[in-house]
């Protein structure tokens, strides 16, 4: 029987919402295996000065749990 986990993450970029969530991802996929979705929970734009601005994502991800008898 498979587990899932749920955690919640926030990423920022200075280019554009897909960014941020490719951020997200890139930085949760470092230390998390076996990541099944990522969903964008909220998008957040920071205004700055001279329109150039933050995008801000949270996200929940989601991923499968390994049993101790999956490990290798």
């Amino acid at each position: 029987m498979a587990i899932a986990k749920i955690i919640e993450v926030s990423a920022v970029s200075d280019n554009s919402f897909d960014d941020a969530v490719r951020q997200a991802y890139s930085e949760v996929s470092q230390t998390v295996r076996g990541v099944q979705s990522v969903y964008v929970q909220d998008f957040i734009y920071e205004p700055g000065e001279d329109e150039a601005g933050k995008f801000r994502v949270h996200c929940k991800v989601t991923f499968v749990v390994q049993n101790k008898g999956d490990m290798s």
